[in-house]
């Protein structure tokens, strides 16, 4: 009985102290409850075998249409008048005032102009009839095969915030990607091979730089792999002198073993689980990598088609027959960015804009023809656009040459397309205002936008979630989305 303990050093334990004690263990014991799900995602499994996070595959929610997404980030913002979207009284009223009646919506407000015509021609391309700019003439020879939506807009008008939303749903840092989510979700057919892998710029990482493709509070075995497009693919990969592959058996057999006894010692640590799987995927790369960014493997002609070798294409189209590559072995998500921001034009439109799709259309366009012509295109969703789109005013008004000035940041009107597995052929969905300002009619958020790529997938947005604190988080959060049937087949 508590009043028999006899410390004379000691008051005797009363029942008052016994329940303020057991009070406090509660508590701790319900913060590990919490902190285990945050880790793990599950019902407080933290030292199971069962609780290490993997990447094999997982059935998704339903049937899905596409088993794998190339994701063509267009970094900076397109604009969308200038290629996508020509706008008829934007020329008849080129050089009119119309500041006044968009100061809100403008970021830099002192070196805002006037209404600007765009000075690329257009022209309908297809069967869809679809408008093109002359600065994409690869791609207009490709209309036939994709889903264009002009309506689809933003929350935010400034680049680092504006990359969150597009890439986590949401404008702060810390947060999942998308497709560390489809990941998590999914994992990946190929096991040699990291499910969700990104080919950066080899010339300088995109603003936000690695946190476009981060894990965020998932287990980081989920977040993007790098590989680099030319030399190593991964840094360190190879080893240093060569072994007998029985001896290199033996060796990795041992260190499974030490590391399976060192984390049952070290319960509830996802970064050393993480660290884990990913030497032991390491090894399993050894072979798997080089062979899948081995391009030499792939014919002449196939090279110069997407533009390996070519001035100013030479870089994107060796990412763009990559992301060919990964997909055929069964890698889930790949996701392309382009050098910094060079689709953020805002001065010398003239020179600026068709640079940056001199560098990224004709491997687009080949490696849209590429999946097709293979049977790819059926189970590969392709994504492309970027943060935000342009205004239809003109930035640096002191300067009358269309060419030389540029265009300011727009939040409420962007373009993108989807095209393969699960999305309509030739397809244009939505409209914007007479000037381009703004998303008019069939709009579409970035949440639709990803909630629609969960759902080709076979997830649905509102069921792919991770318990966190007491709540399910989710890649839409509790945004209202909803997937854009209109450009599903």
């Amino acid at each position: 009985m508590l009043s028999q303990i006899t410390d004379p050093l000691r008051p005797a334990v009363t029942r008052r102290d016994f329940f303020a004690s057991m009070s406090g263990g509660l508590g701790t014991a319900a913060l590990a409850g919490l902190l285990s799900s945050d880790l793990y995602g599950t019902n407080g499994l933290l030292a199971a075998e069962s609780a290490f996070p993997d990447q094999t595959p997982k059935q998704p929610h339903f049937e899905p249409k596409a088993k794998s997404v190339i994701h063509l980030f267009m970094n900076g913002g397109p604009s969308q008048m200038d290629l996508f979207d020509p706008k008829e009284e934007l020329t008849r009223n080129h050089g009119k005032s119309y500041f006044d009646k968009i100061a809100g919506e403008v970021e830099n407000p002192g070196a805002a102009g006037a209404l600007m015509r765009s000075p690329f021609r257009f022209a309908k391309y297809g069967e869809c009839g679809m408008d093109v700019s002359e600065l994409l003439p690869h791609l207009a020879t490709q209309v036939d095969r994709i889903s264009l939506v002009r309506s689809m807009y933003t929350t935010n008008l400034t680049h680092e915030p504006a990359l969150f939303i597009a890439h986590c749903g949401r404008m702060t840092p810390g947060l999942p990607s998308l497709g560390s989510w489809v990941t998590y979700g999914l994992g990946s057919e190929n096991q040699n091979l990291p499910a969700y892998i990104v080919l950066d710029d080899p010339a300088g990482l995109p603003v936000n730089g690695v946190q476009n493709w981060q894990a965020g509070f998932l287990p980081p075995v989920y977040q993007g792999t790098r590989f680099r497009s030319t030399g190593k693919p991964v840094l360190n990969l190879d080893r240093e002198y060569e072994e007998a592959e029985s001896v290199v058996k033996l060796e990795r057999d041992l260190i499974g073993t030490l590391d399976r006894i060192h984390r049952r010692r070290r319960t509830g640590q996802p970064q050393l689980d993480a660290r884990i799987a990913s030497y032991e995927l390491a090894a399993r790369m050894q072979l798997a990598a080089s062979d899948a960014l081995d391009i030499s493997q792939e014919t002449a002609g196939t090279q110069k088609r997407y533009g390996v070798g070519g001035k100013g294409t030479d870089s994107y189209g060796r990412r763009c027959l990559i992301a060919r590559r990964l997909v055929e072995r069964g890698v889930r998500f790949v996701q392309l960015f382009i050098n910094f921001q060079i689709w953020d034009n805002h001065t010398n439109i003239g020179t600026s804009l068709p640079a940056a799709c001199r560098k990224t259309d004709q491997p687009i366009a080949a490696l849209l023809e590429d999946l097709d012509e293979r049977g790819l295109l059926d189970s590969t969703l392709l994504a492309w656009g970027g943060e935000f789109g342009r205004l239809p005013i003109a930035q640096l008004p002191g300067d009358k040459n269309v060419l030389k000035a540029g265009r300011d940041h727009n939040q409420n009107a962007m373009v993108t397309w989807l095209a393969g597995a699960g999305i309509k052929r030739g397809h244009i969905h939505g409209t914007t205002d007479e000037i381009g300002l703004k998303a008019a009619d069939q709009k579409v958020t970035v949440h639709d936008w990803h909630a629609t790529v969960l759902d080709q997938l076979g997830m649905h947005h509102e069921e792919l979630f991770h318990r966190r604190n007491g709540l399910k988080e989710r890649l839409t959060s509790v945004f209202p989305a909803r997937v854009i049937d209109e450009i599903c087949s």
